[in-house]
């Protein structure tokens, strides 16, 4: 239970940057959210559709990898999300006015710091949040390479991709957000692994004499 609460808690304070934050200052989306967003614009794709498209296939690689329990908290995850920012949407608490510099740069970081802290404790907690997440998870255990690094790199690939259609200040300011957002991952995700204890060569010559 203390798992579920975890989890769900994490997709809270991440929905809550994504709407109050990303939504109001014209901040894009990286990882499956940023290729959705770039299917409408380039195909009129719905992005509910396209992102149960590019999802599936991650979770069906997830039983096989992580199994039932693994993949039943990855969509728990994912559902919560989508509940918690419909949520947030409807009570819609803060509105932001202002929407220039620097509260455009104020409110990247906040995202940064929020968001990544949501999906740090969801991660920690045994879930994922979409198909991106579990790429991540997956290619940080085949490389060695942090979750985080690994979620940057993706998010600045899609944000690359998405200058197509997207201004180059809100991509920039995007790119403040997810970069901050995969290094609060990363701290959350570093495990104290326990220092291996050097071998010490024993150069004491034998004594074939004795």
């Amino acid at each position: 239970m203390k798992r579920v609460a975890t989890i769900v808690l994490g997709t809270l304070i991440m929905a809550f940057g994504y709407y109050y934050l990303n939504e109001q200052f014209g901040l894009a989306e990286g990882g499956f959210v940023g290729l959705s967003l770039l299917g409408r614009y380039l195909f009129d794709i719905d992005p509910a559709i396209s992102m149960i498209v590019l999802d599936v296939p991650f979770f069906i690689i997830a039983l096989w990898w992580k199994g039932w329990r693994f993949v039943g908290q990855a969509v728990l995850a994912a559902s919560s999300l989508s509940l918690s920012y419909a949520m947030w949407d409807r009570l819609d608490l803060l509105t932001f006015d202002i929407q220039v510099w620097p509260a455009t740069l104020f409110a990247a970081i906040a995202s940064g710091i929020l968001t990544g802290y949501g999906l740090g404790l969801v991660l920690k907690s045994g879930g994922a949040t979409g198909g991106d997440d579990l790429f991540a998870l997956g290619l940080s255990k085949w490389t060695g390479v942090s979750v985080g690094t690994i979620l940057i790199v993706f998010d600045v690939i899609v944000l690359g991709i998405s200058l197509i259609y997207l201004p180059l200040s809100n991509a920039l300011y995007t790119l403040v957000a997810v970069s901050i957002a995969g290094r609060v991952v990363t701290k959350m995700l570093v495990v104290d692994e326990p220092k291996a204890t050097p071998v010490v060569p024993n150069w004491t010559p034998k004594n074939d004499l004795a």
